[in-house]
């Protein structure tokens, strides 16, 4: 949940969000897609779905649901392997998978990535979640997700991609989280949390009309949207969204107007030089999700390890997922934060 200290904290977390289904019959397929069944059971227990869903991804769905929806119950202790909501989780994985979180190197395999879970959910018992936006195609699923968690006494929520590749049985051969995990701290250790990195970030005045949403991004797309990223060119990644609002971490409100969605971008590159290869795109209906991944260097250190994952919605949505964390504190500073958070 949450990338820290080993053996204390180390998964990610999920979301409690209640939505409305998406009617199968109106996803690519229409009705040929609904006659097969469209993995019925994921559809009812998440706010939207769309995209290429088979059966490894209905597969996939049904792992990562039950997991959300049982309850930790008895207290376990640091490694235990055996745990009901241990094996819960462990079964979404195959036994050699991969799993990345926010600023931290990638756990391999059913032990470590095991041993991992226990120490967050012996932080955060009642932790829980569902999905939100979620888009398959095929062997790529993003899972969008909402947090909830209850830490020193304080309820916590926070947004959170949960990016995996998948084999033929739907199991994740390779995972990445995508979160921010400054949220985690802000309310309950306020004496050590450094200032936010977009703190003060707002629009500056009324909101323009939101007009046309813009284009769904396309595949060719994706070569300069990158060089875009890398060479710092918010001009370029402000032009492909037009009027979509954007929403991203240290933000209590989506930003909707030019002024303001270019002082984030550019508090951003003030801070964050990152160096960003292409990773999994996912294409729905209405919905895409693209992944940048790779290494960031600034004032708190050099060549971490980094990543965002841009949504691009159907009302002309634009929803950014990454940690500002290592932005903000350093390696040592991050350590401080968790051992607080842990401590009764």
């Amino acid at each position: 949940m949450f990338a820290g200290r080993r053996g204390v904290v180390g998964v990610a977390v999920a979301a409690v969000v209640v939505g409305v289904a998406t009617s199968a019959a109106a996803l690519p397929g229409g009705g040929e897609a609904a006659a097969q069944g469209d993995c019925p059971e994921a559809r009812a227990k998440v706010e939207r779905l769309e995209g290429r869903i088979t059966p490894n991804a209905c597969a996939f769905m049904r792992r990562q649901i039950a997991f959300g929806e049982l309850p930790t119950g008895a207290p376990l202790a640091l490694g235990d392997l055996s745990h009901p909501r241990v094996k819960a989780y462990l079964d979404i994985f195959d036994e050699e998978a991969t799993l990345w979180e926010a600023g931290s190197a990638p756990q391999r395999g059913h032990t470590v990535i095991g041993t991992s879970i226990t120490g967050s959910l012996r932080l955060v018992p009642d932790l829980r979640y569902r999905g939100t936006d979620v888009v398959a195609d095929g062997g790529v699923m993003m899972f969008g997700q909402w947090n909830e968690v209850t830490l020193k006494g304080h309820k916590v929520a926070y947004p959170q991609i949960a990016r995996n590749v998948l084999g033929d049985d739907g199991k994740t051969l390779q995972a990445r989280r995508y979160y921010d995990r400054y949220a985690l701290f802000r309310d309950t250790v306020p004496e050590l949390a450094p200032e936010g990195l977009f703190d003060g970030i707002a629009d500056p005045g009324p909101a323009p009309s939101r007009g046309p949403a813009p284009e769904r991004l396309r595949a060719a797309e994706i070569p300069g949207r990158l060089a875009a990223w890398n060479g710092e060119d918010v001009d370029a990644l402000l032009a492909r969204t037009g009027n979509a609002r954007l929403s991203g971490p240290g933000l209590d409100a989506p930003l909707a107007t030019k002024s303001g969605k270019r002082a984030y971008r550019q508090r951003f590159f003030g801070t964050a030089d990152v160096r960003f290869k292409a990773g999994q795109a996912a294409f729905g209906r209405t919905t895409t999700y693209v992944e940048w991944h790779g290494t960031v260097s600034g004032p708190k250190g050099n060549d971490i390890p980094f990543g965002i994952v841009e949504r691009f919605g159907p009302g002309g949505e634009w929803e950014l997922y990454f940690d500002t964390l290592p932005l903000v504190a350093d390696r040592a500073e991050i350590g401080a934060l968790f051992e607080k958070l842990a401590q009764p």
